[in-house]
């Protein structure tokens, strides 16, 4: 036997079996194995667990009976951290008997020994009676004294508030104030990976500049971060000391911040170390098991907080640069015409739909005005609104009229919309079953006059607000949504911006949103424009946020001229704004609208847009008088006549004392003649009503065709009392002409204006 062996005593005594060195300390062995599912207790083990003192095997749940349930729950979790780390498993469990009493408190100790090949384990471990509390105890007890309770509390806390943070901002400050349960660190750093070196994303209870020397550090370098990041093992380093001796070349790095204890655990997601989280403490911690527990729940709860809000910042970031590239700037100012646009996506996934508007220079020296809403709110649409954003772009710089341009884009969505193949995955992605059309407004500007020409597939009309604040829904030709008929034909409206009037065109989701539907969302959208004039340029401005927060509250913010929250739908909406003041010291109510002949539906969107031209006309029965008379009149030209009807009408004067004249235009050259009908004749009464019921009327030809006008003014006598009685004899496209043209002239005992 070897004389030099310390532990051989004098006189070559042998050492006593380790077994009965055990027993004689009161101590006992154990096996779990994990594959098997049993546990072997020696004889002293036994006694401990409260079982007759001799060897034995027993199954899992043979020896959880003898264990407090709480203390049993809690030994899974102890495990599986002893073996992810490496280390032991140290705990304390409350030993009962049959009666559900605690007879004795033991403390195990184990050593996981992994099976790489199976992912099994085997604990080979001692157990040995305790009667002193546990350390530390006392100063890390809750007032209820309950540890294992307020723990949990703690982290169901800290889970909450990781979770509800959106960015890497504020998970730091969560993870800053995180207090925990008997012991709180006063340093924290988190470090991620760029490339082979690590970085700083954040840290607290350090000054400016302190993490300077621990920037850019490589992987490779003996520091407790870089080996976490290596390995993704946790490090725990319970004093100066071992720090200084584990990792020397660093340890003059964080010696002068004065810490007792440090933790680096890492910060792991889906399997991979994405970086480490120290820890570091101002008193000794000697990292129990509850203590490591906490930590390592912290540090994945942080790595996921972490993650998610690199994801989110990610998709920030990729939807304001979709919506830079996609989106126009305005550019600079155009002579004679002001200019205000917003775009609020829907929130949901990318905020990025298919709603776009858009401002193209023609080769013309025009201006043309677009707005659009591809069907969808997702990847898709977004793509595809970028698509036809860029054709119709090509369309216009081309030359081409609005009908061409809107024509064209038709076709090219149908193709596009159509050639689009299923993928592998049978994702929606590209699928031809699931076909996308587009609404859009295209108008043509001509800054010096004033005059628009609009054309319009299936998209909502634009608003008139003009200067005296009368706002007019406009009524427009149109065609079909983009898409949807390759061959599909777009009419065009030409209309006059006068001095001071604004026309707004925006997507549904400026209506419908907020429980509206079309005819409710047109009413808010009428008040907000006659109460907000939006005169100057930044008043234009002004209007357009007014028109987004009443629909989404004034709570809502805006980054690069976007609005960021949630949504319904998409928004788009276009502001445009004839520069300059009207000519009359009171301003004069103009509007002028075109009724085709392919179109005589529209007859109804002229009735009620002469009612809210006279929105405040002083006597209710002449407002009625001016509407079935206009409504007469444009009906006389569709049916007896083969172009289109003009109609021209204009409200002068003060109130109380205001004049309206009402002009339908056409280009026939066949003069009407006052007629008297029958009781049982459809038709022949358009004149006659108008004699009764207008202050002035009268015919005028022209150069090419002629125009029928009548004149009334507010308040006058006779004028109430007639209106209320005539029905117009045109409430549908289909039904008969009132008043047959005269092929011999105007009649002669009433002159022609």
């Amino acid at each position: 036997m070897r004389t030099d062996d310390p532990l051989q005593p004098a006189g070559d005594e042998p050492l006593p079996p380790v077994r009965d060195v055990l027993a004689a300390i009161a101590t006992g062995l154990w096996r779990w194995d994990n594959a098997a599912g049993t546990v072997t207790l020696d004889a002293e083990a036994a006694r401990l667990l409260g079982l007759p003192p001799r060897a034995r095997v027993l199954t899992e749940a043979g020896v959880r009976s003898r264990f407090h349930p709480v203390d049993w729950n809690e030994i899974d979790g102890i495990v599986q951290l002893a073996v992810a780390e490496g280390t032991l498993a140290e705990a304390r469990l409350r030993i009962m008997n049959d009666q559900g009493r605690v007879i004795r408190i033991v403390r195990s100790r184990s050593k996981p020994i992994v099976d790489e090949a199976t992912q099994s384990y085997e604990l080979i471990g001692t157990l040995q009676e305790v009667t002193e509390p546990p350390p530390g105890a006392a100063a890390r007890t809750p007032v209820t004294g309950d540890w294992r309770r307020s723990r949990e509390a703690f982290l169901l806390d800290a889970g909450r508030a990781l979770a509800e943070a959106r960015s890497t901002e504020e998970v730091l400050r969560v993870a800053s104030g995180l207090s925990m349960p008997g012991f709180s660190p006063d340093g924290l750093g988190v470090f991620g990976v760029e490339g082979d070196r690590l970085k700083i994303i954040g840290h607290y209870g350090h000054q400016p500049g302190d993490d300077v020397p621990f920037s850019a550090m490589p992987l490779d370098t003996d520091y407790p971060a870089a080996e976490v990041v290596r390995t993704g093992r946790a490090v725990y380093l319970s004093s100066p000391e071992e720090y200084h001796r584990r990792y020397p070349a660093t340890w003059p790095l964080a010696q002068p911040f004065d810490r007792q204890s440090w933790a680096f655990l890492p910060l792991t997601v889906a399997g991979r170390t994405m970086g480490a989280w120290l820890a570091a403490f101002a008193y000794p911690v000697s990292f129990t098991p509850d203590e490591r527990s906490v930590l390592t729940t912290v540090a994945r709860m942080l790595a996921q907080a972490l993650s998610r809000a690199g994801v989110a910042e990610s998709e920030r970031e990729l939807t304001e640069g979709l919506q830079r590239s996609m989106l126009p700037l305005l550019g600079p100012r155009i002579p004679g015409m002001n200019v205000a646009a917003r775009y609020v996506p829907t929130g949901g996934g990318l905020q990025v739909g298919g709603d776009w508007y858009d401002m193209i220079p023609l080769p013309s020296g025009r201006i043309a005005f677009v707005i659009g809403d591809v069907q969808g709110h997702d990847v898709r649409a977004a793509g595809l609104m970028g698509q036809l954003r860029i054709a119709l772009r090509a369309y216009a710089s081309e030359g081409h009229r609005p009908d061409a341009v809107l024509s064209r884009a038709t076709r090219f969505l149908a193709g596009i919309s159509d050639g689009i193949a299923i993928g592998s995955d049978g994702d929606h992605g590209g699928d031809v079953s699931d076909p996308r059309f587009a609404t859009c407004l295209y108008v043509e500007a001509d800054p010096a006059t004033g005059v628009l020409e609009i054309a319009r597939a299936g998209h909502p009309e634009p608003a008139i607000r003009m200067s005296d604040g009368t706002v007019l829904l406009r009524p427009t030709a149109g065609g079909l949504p983009l898409g949807i008929d390759p061959d599909a034909d777009y009419p065009t409206t030409r209309l006059v911006l006068e001095p001071g009037e604004t026309m707004l065109v925006c997507t549904d989701g400026l209506i419908e949103t907020g429980g509206h539907d079309l005819d409710s969302g047109w009413k808010r959208i009428r008040q907000i424009l006659e109460e907000h004039g939006g005169d100057g340029d930044d008043g234009l401005e002004e209007l357009a946020d007014t028109l987004v927060q009443a629909v989404h509250g004034p709570s809502s913010h805006y980054t690069t001229g976007t609005l960021v929250d949630r949504r319904e739908d998409d928004i788009a909406v276009l502001l445009l704004r004839r520069s300059g003041h009207p000519a009359h010291r009171t301003p004069a109510r103009r509007t002028v609208l075109t009724v085709a002949q392919a179109e005589p539906e529209r007859i109804a969107g002229a009735r009620r847009h002469v009612r809210e031209l006279l929105h405040d006309w002083a006597v209710a029965d002449q407002v009625d008088s001016a509407v079935l008379m206009v409504s007469e009149m444009i009906t006389n030209v569709l049916v007896h006549t083969d172009g289109d009807a003009l109609l021209v009408a204009e409200v002068t004067g003060e109130p109380g004392e205001r004049r309206l004249r009402a002009e339908v235009s056409d280009g026939s050259d066949d003069l009407p003649h006052k007629r008297h009908p029958g009781e049982l004749a459809s038709s022949g009464r358009g004149l006659v009503l108008m004699e009764l019921l207008a202050d002035e009327w009268g015919v005028e030809p022209r150069g090419e065709g002629k125009s029928i006008w009548f004149a009334l003014y507010e308040g006058a006598a006779g004028d109430e009392g007639d209106a209320g009685d005539a029905e117009p004899s045109t409430d549908a496209p289909d039904e008969a002409p009132d008043e047959a043209p005269d092929r011999g002239g105007p009649d002669p005992a009433k002159p022609s204006g």
